[in-house]
């Protein structure tokens, strides 16, 4: 067992399941104002949950079949308690990427359309595109919400690598790193705008 929070506005259009990033949990400042700013500003509820590394407090990243059964678990928590709103899975970096691998594995019709808030295509320094080969065998949208100075996805890279997916969406964050910083920018406010402008295209 995980935990998990669901933020849900007066009025939701649509629901986002959203998985944690390596290197914080579902309560990281990050997190909160992400989910915060999807209900307050453009309706759409969500609900962020934790790993198990996370919620016993271990150093390293779960092994991605431990990962996977965890966004299975919140995938179908969320459309068994919500299962009139229109179902997307979303996940900052590490959560995004173990969200495709299980989608990629497990096609789910309830869900719409997966959101990258930064893919992690490589390490940091280390520039390849191994961890997108899975991406072709998504059968949903995807939107890629990405910094230009993102540290563990060079431009160019997730550039041609989006260019390849039919059904992939990229959206260029100017000036942000894989963490969202770019000066003093409200660059939450644009990730939510973009999000939100891709739901709607889609519902």
């Amino acid at each position: 067992m995980v935990s998990g929070e669901y933020m849900i506005p007066e009025k939701p259009k649509a629901i986002l399941t959203l998985a944690h990033g390596a290197g914080a949990g579902m309560h990281h400042s990050w997190m909160v104002e992400l989910a915060t700013a999807l209900a307050q500003a453009a309706g759409i509820a969500t609900l962020r949950f934790n790993f198990p590394f996370t919620e016993h407090k271990k150093g390293r990243p779960d092994q991605p079949a431990v990962a996977h059964a965890t966004v299975a678990a919140a995938i179908s928590h969320a459309w068994a308690t919500y299962p009139a709103l229109p179902l997307f899975a979303a996940g900052k970096s590490f959560g995004g990427r173990m969200t495709s691998q299980y989608l990629a594995a497990n096609p789910r019709d309830e869900v719409k359309g997966i959101v990258f808030y930064g893919f992690p295509l490589h390490p940091s320094g280390k520039p390849s595109i191994e961890r997108a080969a899975h991406l072709k065998d998504v059968r949903v949208k995807m939107l890629f919400l990405q910094g230009t100075k993102d540290e563990l996805a060079t431009w160019d890279l997730i550039e041609s690598v989006c260019g390849a997916l039919p059904l992939a969406t990229l959206v260029k964050i100017d000036g942000a790193n894989h963490a969202f910083k770019a000066g003093k920018r409200d660059v939450i406010g644009e990730l939510v705008k973009a999000t939100a402008g891709w739901v709607g295209e889609i519902l």
